[in-house]
């Protein structure tokens, strides 16, 4: 365990390393902190931080850099999460109020984080299995031709067209829209199968063939693979810290084009909980100069999906943290009220 006055002397350095991008000295430390000690007792605090591992020495005769184990513990022990002035939370709710369906969102979003945080920006799409079915829509487009629309309680819109086995009147399909919605509507899609298994029986036999058609369409819809998308935006942020990338960026720009690799940083979407990994915590060996935080967002008290950003370990974590936070919560009352 570290003694009080060593945390202090880690989280000034952080401090000052993410702010001047310069390894931090002794010297330094005591002139722009308020330690109480002489920079030979700061000395000596940097030397035990160095022996276990929290800061490190870049090259001779230079001051101390913190290493991802000092992060890691300045992240969970030192740094609160900056809140977001009115002002900017003002800008974030009417930035995000312009949006016109869910693509939009998520657009926007994404173009808010990577300003905010002037990092690059992540958000999934929220997850169809964790979705709940707000309304299904039939349109008759031809006698025998329809097309069904899937509302999610996300905002989320899936449109089908469904070719009947016989012209279907608009009575019947009248009925059956109404039936629908009458079993399925506010309910969770991996309950949807379970309440329409009997539906057909309650129509005509002429009829049983379309509605046994559109509840098959319905089904396909609900369990399709095409939930896990992503939007990624402010790549160009990169080029900003080149000198904190020790080799080259590109190892970091070809694993932020994987999107399989993306989603496992932000992690399973139900966890809406912050999350922050740092460096080599980050399995996937381009990005182990980079850090992700991430955080679930969603309408009620569960998380949809995950939003984040990637930058590099030399990060503003306390305000990082705050902004990715505070634009979770507005897009989840987003959701909430579309």
């Amino acid at each position: 365990m570290l003694s009080e006055r060593r945390l202090q002397v880690l989280r000034a350095i952080v401090q000052d390393y993410v702010g001047t991008e310069e390894p931090v000295g002794s010297k330094a430390l005591t002139e722009r902190h308020n330690l109480g000690v002489s920079p030979a007792t700061v000395r000596n605090d940097m030397a035990a931080l160095e022996d276990e591992g929290f800061i490190a020495q870049p090259h001779t005769s230079a001051g101390r850099i913190p290493t991802d184990k000092g992060y890691r513990l300045f992240v969970d022990k030192l740094a609160g999460v900056k809140p977001m002035t009115p002002p900017e939370r003002r800008a974030i709710q009417n930035f995000l109020d312009g949006a016109v369906d869910l693509d939009d969102v998520v657009a926007r979003t994404v173009r808010l984080l990577a300003q905010l945080t002037r990092q690059v920006a992540v958000v999934q799409y929220p997850s169809l299995t964790r979705s709940t079915v707000r309304h299904v829509e039939l349109l008759s487009l031809a006698p025998a031709r329809l097309m069904l629309v899937l509302i999610t309680d996300t905002g989320r819109v899936e449109q089908r067209l469904v070719d009947c086995p016989a012209p279907f009147g608009e009575s019947s399909l009248a009925d059956l829209r109404a039936r629908l919605n009458s079993k399925v509507a506010g309910r969770r899609f991996t309950d949807v199968p379970r309440l329409v298994e009997d539906l057909p029986e309650a129509f005509d036999v002429e009829d049983r063939g379309t509605v046994t058609t559109v509840l098959s369409t319905l089904l396909e819809t609900l369990v399709e693979e095409n939930e896990e998308r992503l939007m990624i935006g402010g790549t160009a942020n990169l080029t900003r810290f080149g000198h904190d990338f020790p080799l080259t960026i590109r190892p970091v720009l070809e694993a932020l084009e994987e999107q399989v690799v993306l989603l496992k940083l932000l992690g399973e979407a139900g966890d809406s909980g912050m999350t922050v990994r740092i460096g080599h915590e980050n399995a996937y060996e381009g990005l182990n100069s980079t850090s992700v935080v991430s955080v679930g967002y969603g309408s009620g008290g569960e998380a949809v999906a995950k939003l984040g950003v990637v930058g590099p370990t030399r990060m503003d974590y306390p305000g990082t943290m705050g902004a990715v936070r505070a634009v979770a919560r507005y897009v989840g009352q987003i959701l909430a009220e579309s």
